[in-house]
């Protein structure tokens, strides 16, 4: 699956709708494999982003859970240390 997609369930604050359109617009991407479709495919191509963006808002709007909610900027920095880990770079 695609990398560039991210977990956006159960975070303090909530998802924005920016991040579930971008994470839908990756998805169609790699369904498709296009990064920016022709003319030809557009239409269909950005009426697939708007039906996933919304199936996903649906998704993470009946999910539920007794976890806490997980702290964005803890999250951020365990990536950066499993990036550094498996890349090899130094932290700064």
């Amino acid at each position: 699956m695609c990398r560039n997609i991210k977990t956006l369930f159960n975070f303090d604050p909530p998802a924005t709708e920016e991040e579930i359109q971008a994470a839908s617009l990756q998805f169609v991407r790699k369904l498709s494999g296009f990064n920016k479709p022709s003319k030809a495919n557009e239409e269909a191509f950005q009426l697939a982003v708007e039906e996933v963006t919304a199936a996903a808002r649906k998704l993470l709007d009946s999910l539920v859970t007794h976890a806490e909610p997980r702290n964005r900027e803890v999250e951020i920095e365990r990536a950066r240390i499993r990036s550094a880990k498996r890349f090899g770079v130094e932290e700064k």
